[in-house]
Parts: structure tokens; C-alpha cells; sequence
């Protein structure tokens, strides 16, 4: 890399680029001397890149607005070119939707106003157009509340920007500035309150309780004003152009062009219910709240750190996370070592566990996550790991009130995160969970990820990782292998079913065709045993024979997935079938949810058999203290919404291929008119056409643009058919899922006369449980450790805590099918107010 590239990138930073220094002064200057020679050379490579660092780099954005406003001094027409492209930038961004590029450039242009680059009264007029749009959103009359996400948005951008440059507009356009602030008081007024109840990760419990009352919006404007009222004084970002003060001031300013807001959609005409909340859906999905805060550490753990300024580091350690997801070293490299002068590592551990847990979803996966807290482990040994474990704590306590879906990340990062460092934790704290009910959610926390750190390791090992807490080895999976009912016993003869079996596992070994077992099926075994012997027979010497690895079983499927599909073609055959597959892996719960996951890959299951199977007697009772029929249930959900998700990839791509297609084809065939119609000599005579030999090939081109433009035709039409024959399945399998749900559900729930709220449901367990809390364990005379709620009460808390979480996960694919889900399912009299509660909250819609 160019030495003018690495300081601009290594600017602020202790390196060897800026020698020993590192004073932010002594680093512009430097770099200043370096660029201002370059931009004679290259500066139009100089540009982008200085755009690129202050996007992708934005914790460092005040030195590259001073570096800027020195550049001005010596160059104007380069830095002129440079805001006219932060302006075409934002435009753009502002066009297409784009966030994070929306929220990083106003940042920008706040900063390039302290270096007196930017006119003030430009950047108002930009702040003054984002605020008008949003009032003119959330207009009951003119706009679309249902938008009110990008209002919001739109709003949060001009506040968040406002502690980079607050001050010098406070100074310069005190009025404006004021009458900005006024402005967004009045939004604030017009808007509604947003609840997002279902996106707590924690419900009914006490972390949410100090925001309650205001929304991230209303909490963000107290702290800017609280800032105002302080003389927007902070300790998080830098101010190194007040070093270049007296330098900047001779600058001249550069004024912003207008920008346009994108128009959100215009409201329902017919006012449908579904239809506005499909559209606010939309909306949270495109402008979502980047972060919500996680408190799960003390007041007294976090120094004594202004409000403001914990917005500005949450800001610094999101940004980083985002644009450096593609380089976790670096990106735990700058999290580490932000530009600010106090200690923030409880600060950085919630805001690296708000992410793991956001809801709906992270803008990363777990893995990720789990990567940077690893190597910020390794990056600071001496602070880091006692916070992170101290967040696992906390979080634990509060386990029986954290969301599911939550809950379930929170057990995928921890088991990944102890396999990187030796699967060591003091398990003796928690040993106690043995004590609890084996529906505790405590326990089953605990037995998730220890059943969790087995598939990463082996079981020997992990026994061995709890030996400080040997009594947690019963919550461990077992240790025996497949449940193969056919075994042969010595001294034994064989029974007629064993024979069977051995006769199919022959066949295998000779590698005879699927159609040929199947008529030795169908001839021998079925007439004379029936269907479930036959059943049973089949997967169970199947399975056996592709036990040994994954790869010996997806070889099983490949080759004898017919024998499945024909013994099998109906759903409830298909329902027996799955629950034969559970019962030889019932000692293994990886590999069942591995088979069944192949088995709908090679539509030997559908997806229907697979809800169906998941909500039976044998399922049901264990909703509360297993995961392993959710974890079923959500690969089966997400396999076929990533199947209509690649068709709907695959119909946008042979959509441009078809209009590439027909633009060639009509240029073939212009070409070939043409030719046709110019007059050529043909041994000597005037002929009509050009030579033969061209006219031939322009011919041959035609046809074959035509057969390329036909085929594609065709294959875009069998696309489409196939997704909207996914559609309607998908329609099915919705209808099939919650009407499971409320069917069990309707089973368990308590009378809705006596239960209205989840917090209800909590007390009457504790009523219940009352009882049998002080009973004193007979060995040693201490009271025994008890379970808050009753088995009945948890196995509902359970169930409607993943209703929840698919409903809020599959949303995206659920408001099309929202009014026939009302008229079908919702809207009945015997519908239990929790259910619909569940619903509301995923969908924040509320059903009528």
C-alpha cells in the first residue's frame, strides 16, 4: 500500500507510521504534509479514498475533518470536488435507503462545519429537510404513520450528529440550531410512542424498567438537550481542529446543494388492517433501531460517564463492528482502543451482547460475535474475560425471563465461546440447577449448553471439563450410540424381524437399486408383517448402515431415499416415519435433527410431516425442557424459506437475463433487416441483400438469439410457477403451525377469565409453587432449592415464548397470508388472549 494511503488509514493510531508520537496534532501535520504533495500527483485518487476512510473508518472522523480544513487553505477547488461528492454520496444513500451511509455522512458534514469546510446554514437547511420529511410522514392527513420507522430514523441521524458539531452550530447559528431542536420537540409531539414490547430481551423483567417509559427517540433528544445545557461539553469525541483554530478560520466555506428525501409509499386506499401492517413491518425492517440497550451491569461499574457519552461509544464500537465485520483482528484491535480518555470494557460487553441478542435479528451472525469477543479476550487478558463472565452471570440470573430466541443465541455463543478457551467455567457455581426441577429454565440452560459443547467436542472431554461440578455429568446427553432395536444377542436365535433386517442390510452391501428393494419390500415383507413392522424394519437397518458418519448416512439418503419416499408418499405416513427416525437417534439429539434436516433436503418429509411430528404427544410434553423439537421445527421453517428465497433469486436474475436476451435478439434482427434491404453486386447484376455468406451468419445469429431468448422465457415461467406453488404450500404449512399452537396451547393455558398477561401466568405458578418451596431436603436438612413457577406454567411460558419467536422471525413471510391467518385462526371465540398476545407482540401489530 502507498505510504500517503497508510497514514491516512493509521492517522490517530499508535504505530510505526507516525513514529513514536501520538498526539493527534502531530499526526494531521504530518499526514497534511504528505497529502497536500500527493493531490498534485493523484488527486483523484486522493478523493475517493479520504471519502472511503471517513465512511469506513468513522470513530476517526474529527482528524479527517481537520485534515480537510487545512486541505481547503491550499486547495479549494480539490476540497470543493470533495463536497460536492459527500453531497452525491448522501443523495444517493438518502435514495436507496442506505443507514448506515445516511447516518456516517451527516456525521461528516457535522464535522466538516467545525473546520470551516461546510456553510452552517447549509447543514441546517439539510437538517431542517430530513425533519420536514419526517413530520410530513407521520401526518395522519398527508403522509403514511405507518412509515414513521424512517421518520424516526431520519430524526435520530440530525441528533446523533449533533455531538460532533453541536457546539459550533450552537455558537455560529445559535437561532437555527435552536429552532432545529424546537422542531424536533414538536415531531416528538405529533408522533406515536413506538412500543416494541416484543423486541425486549427481557419480558416483564426489571433491565427495561428505567426506559420504559421513553423510546430510543425520546431518551436520545434528553441526552442531547442534557448535553445543550452543559455547553456541549463531552469527553468522547475528539476536537482536534480547535489545534488548527486559528489556521481554519481563514478557510472558505463550501455550500451544500439540496437534498431530496425518498418518498415512502402512499397509505392504503381501502384502510386494511393487514395491509397497514404489512407496510409498518416494511418499514422496521428497512430503517431498524441499530442497537437497544442491554443493562445488565450496576451503575457503578460504568465510571462516571455521561449519558451522551455512552450514545457516542455505543456509536464508535456499531460502526466498527459493521464496517470491519470482513476482519475481526482489526476490528477487535480498533474496539479496544477507541479515541476516548475513559474505560469502557462493561460498556463494550453489553454492547457486544445487545448485538448477539437484538431482536428481530443481528446484523451478523452469532459466529461472528463470538470471533471478536475472543480475540478483545486476547487483546485485553487482564480486564476483558472477568467482564464477559461477569455478563454470562448476569444474564443467567435473569435466564427465566430473557426472550427465547434470545435465549437460544445466548446458548449457541456461550458453548462456541467456551470451545475456544478449553471449555473452562467455574460449573461449580452453577450446581445448584441440579437441585431445581427439570423444567427450571436454569437447568435447562445449563443442560443446553453443555448437550451443545458435546457436538463441538466429544463427551468424554466435557465430562472432564465439569469435574469441579461432577454432579452436572446427569445433564449431560448419553453417552451410548444409535438405538438399534435389530442387534444380535449371543446365545440367541434370530426372530424373524432381525432375519428381515440382516436380508436388507445384504442387499445394501451388494449395492442392489432402490427399485429393487422395493419390490422385495412390497413382495416379501409388507403382505406378510403390515406397514409399521415394515416401517420400522427399513429405517432402523437403514439408519444403522449410515450411523457410522454424516456422510454414510446423506450416501443412505441418496441411494434409498425412494425406498422412504414410496412406503411413505401421505403426511401421516410421513409423521410415522419421523418419529422412527427420533427413536434411533433418540440417544443422539445432533443426528436427529441432522437426518430429518436430509430427509426434507431430499423431499423424502415434507414440511408439513415435520410440524405435525413436532406438535405429537411425544413432542409436546418435552416443549419445556428440551429445545431439541425447536430446533427441528426452525430447521424445517427456515429450509423452506430459504427455497422461496432462491426462487425468488433465481426469477430477479433470469429477469435481467430475459431483457439482455430480447435486447439482442432485436439487434439481431435490426442487423439482419438491414442487410436484406442494402442492394450488393452479384457478378456484376444489382442484388437485394448483402453477400450470401453474411447473410447466412446474420441468419444463423437471429435464430439462435431467438432460441436463447425462448429458453429463458420458459425457464422464468417455470420458476414463477414453482414459487407461487410454494407460496400456496407455505400458505398451508402457516395455517398447520399456529393452528398447532393454539391447539396445544388451548389444552394447557388457564382459564382466560383468571390469566390475561404473562405476568399473570408467572404469579399463579408462584401461588402454586408456594407450597412446596421451604420443603427441607431429608439428607441434609437444607430447605431444597424450588422452582419460582409450576411445571404446567413453564410448559406455557415455553410454548408461547417460541410462538413468539418464529412469528417475529417469519414475519416477513406471514403478512401475506395475514388476513386469511385473522379469519381462520386468530379470530375465534375460543382463542386464548395469550396466544393472540404472542402473536401481537412478534407482528407489533396488535389483532383484533
Amino acid at each position: 500500500m502507498s505510504n500517503w494511503k497508510t497514514l491516512l488509514l493509521r492517522i490517530g493510531e499508535k504505530g510505526p507510521e507516525y513514529g513514536t508520537s501520538s498526539d493527534y496534532k502531530d499526526h494531521i501535520e504530518t499526514c497534511f504534509g504528505v497529502i497536500r504533495r500527493e493531490i498534485e500527483r493523484s488527486g483523484d485518487q486522493v478523493l475517493p479514498f479520504i471519502l472511503q476512510c471517513a465512511e469506513q473508518l468513522p470513530h476517526k472522523i474529527p482528524l479527517y475533518g481537520t485534515l480537510i480544513g487545512l486541505l481547503n487553505l491550499e486547495n479549494e477547488d480539490f476540497v470543493r470536488k470533495l463536497v460536492e461528492s459527500v453531497h452525491a454520496d448522501f443523495q444517493v444513500a438518502l435514495d436507496s435507503g442506505n443507514c448506515n451511509s445516511i447516518r456516517i455522512l451527516l456525521r461528516f458534514m457535522t464535522s466538516l462545519l467545525c473546520s470551516k469546510v461546510i456553510q452552517p446554514a447549509s447543514l441546517i437547511v439539510v437538517f431542517e429537510t430530513l425533519l420536514s420529511s419526517a413530520a410530513t410522514t407521520v401526518d395522519e392527513e398527508k403522509g403514511n404513520p405507518s412509515w414513521q420507522p424512517q421518520a424516526d430514523f431520519y430524526v435520530i441521524c440530525i441528533l446523533s450528529s449533533l455531538p460532533w458539531g453541536g457546539s459550533e452550530l450552537a455558537e455560529q447559528v445559535p437561532d437555527e440550531i435552536e429552532r432545529v431542536l424546537v422542531g424536533i420537540q414538536a415531531y416528538l409531539s405529533i408522533r406515536k410512542n413506538s412500543s416494541t414490547s416484543g423486541l425486549n430481551f427481557f419480558h416483564n423483567g426489571e433491565f427495561e424498567s428505567s426506559l420504559a417509559e421513553k423510546d430510543f427517540v425520546e431518551d436520545l433528544l434528553d441526552r442531547i438537550q442534557s448535553l445543550a445545557s452543559n455547553g456541549w461539553k463531552l469527553d468522547s469525541v475528539p476536537r482536534p481542529h480547535l489545534s488548527f483554530e486559528a489556521q481554519l478560520v481563514a478557510g472558505k466555506f463550501h455550500e451544500l446543494g439540496p437534498i431530496k428525501c425518498m418518498e415512502q409509499p402512499s397509505p392504503p386506499s381501502d384502510h386494511s388492517r393487514a395491509y397497514s401492517g404489512k407496510q409498518k413491518h416494511d418499514a422496521l425492517t428497512r430503517y431498524p433501531q441499530r442497537i437497544r440497550r442491554l443493562n445488565i451491569f450496576p451503575a457503578n461499574k460504568m465510571e462516571d460517564v455521561q449519558p451522551i457519552d455512552r450514545f457516542v461509544v455505543e456509536e464508535y464500537l456499531l460502526d466498527v463492528l459493521f464496517y470491519l465485520n470482513g476482519c475481526r483482528k482489526e476490528c477487535a484491535s480498533y474496539m479496544a482502543n477507541l479515541p476516548v480518555p475513559f474505560r469502557y470494557e462493561y460498556l463494550m460487553a453489553e454492547t457486544l451482547f445487545s448485538q448477539i441478542l437484538l431482536l428481530p435479528q443481528p446484523p451478523f451472525k452469532t459466529l461472528y460475535y463470538t470471533l471478536v469477543i475472543m480475540d478483545l479476550c486476547k487483546a485485553l487478558p487482564g480486564a476483558f474475560p472477568a467482564v464477559v463472565a461477569g455478563a454470562v452471570r448476569a444474564l443467567f440470573e435473569k435466564i427465566s425471563d430473557l426472550d427465547m430466541e434470545s435465549r437460544t443465541r445466548l446458548i449457541l455463543w456461550f458453548s462456541h465461546h467456551l470451545s475456544n478457551f478449553q471449555f473452562i467455567w467455574p460449573w461449580e457455581e452453577w450446581a445448584y440447577v441440579l437441585d431445581l426441577p427439570k423444567w427450571a429454565p436454569k437447568r435447562v440452560f445449563v443442560q443446553e449448553i453443555l448437550q451443545r459443547e458435546v457436538r463441538l467436542s466429544y463427551w468424554d472431554k466435557i465430562k472432564q471439563s465439569i469435574e469441579n461440578a461432577s454432579t452436572l455429568e446427569e445433564l449431560l446427553p448419553p453417552k451410548a450410540g444409535p438405538n438399534f432395536i435389530y442387534s444380535l444377542e449371543e446365545g440367541k436365535e434370530k426372530t424373524e424381524e432381525q432375519q428381515l433386517s440382516a436380508e436388507l442390510s445384504r442387499k445394501v452391501k451388494e449395492k442392489q437399486t432402490a427399485r429393487d428393494m422395493m419390490v422385495w419390500i412390497e413382495e416379501t415383507v409388507y403382505p406378510v408383517h403390515g406397514f409399521e413392522v415394515t416401517l420400522t424394519i427399513v429405517v432402523q437397518t437403514l439408519l444403522d448402515i449410515g450411523s457410522k458418519s454424516f456422510t454414510h448416512l446423506v450416501t443412505v439418503l441418496e441411494r434409498y431415499g425412494q425406498v422412504f419416499s414410496k412406503l411413505c408418499p401421505d403426511t401421516d405416513k410421513q409423521v410415522m416415519l419421523l418419529s422412527q427416525v427420533s427413536t434411533y437417534w433418540k440417544n443422539n439429539v445432533q443426528m436427529t435433527a441432522v437426518a430429518i434436516d436430509r430427509m426434507m433436503g431430499y423431499r423424502l418429509v415434507s414440511n408439513q410431516a415435520i410440524v405435525r411430528w413436532v406438535f405429537s404427544p411425544e413432542n409436546v410434553d418435552q416443549f419445556h425442557v428440551s429445545d431439541q423439537p425447536w430446533e427441528i421445527l426452525g430447521n424445517a421453517l427456515n429450509k423452506t424459506y430459504n427455497r422461496i428465497s432462491d426462487l425468488r433469486k433465481d426469477i430477479s436474475n433470469i429477469t435481467k437475463n430475459v431483457l439482455v436476451a430480447e435486447k439482442a435478439s432485436a439487434n439481431a434482427r435490426v442487423e439482419l433487416e438491414a442487410a436484406e434491404s442494402k442492394l450488393s453486386l452479384v457478378e456484376g447484376e444489382p442484388v437485394l441483400g448483402e453477400n450470401p455468406a453474411k447473410m447466412k451468419r446474420l441468419k444463423s445469429t437471429v435464430e439462435k438469439t431467438g432460441e436463447a431468448e425462448l429458453s429463458l422465457r420458459e425457464s422464468l415461467e417455470a420458476k414463477e410457477a414453482l414459487l407461487n406453488r410454494a407460496l400456496s404450500e407455505t400458505e398451508v404449512l402457516l395455517l398447520l403451525l399456529f393452528q398447532s399452537f393454539l391447539g396445544v396451547l388451548k389444552e394447557r393455558l388457564p382459564d382466560p377469565t383468571k390469566v390475561r398477561s404473562v405476568q399473570d401466568l408467572k404469579s399463579i405458578g408462584a401461588e402454586d409453587d408456594k407450597s412446596s418451596a421451604m420443603d427441607v431436603d431429608s439428607e441434609n436438612g437444607n430447605p431444597k432449592k424450588s422452582c419460582e413457577v409450576g411445571e404446567r406454567e413453564q410448559w406455557c411460558l415455553s410454548t408461547l415464548g417460541y410462538l413468539t419467536a418464529f412469528t417475529r422471525q417469519y414475519a416477513s413471510e406471514i403478512w401475506p397470508h395475514m388476513e386469511k391467518l385473522e379469519s381462520e385462526v386468530f379470530s375465534g371465540e375460543d382463542v386464548h388472549p395469550l396466544f393472540l398476545q404472542a402473536i401481537s407482540s412478534a407482528l407489533q401489530f396488535p389483532l383484533q
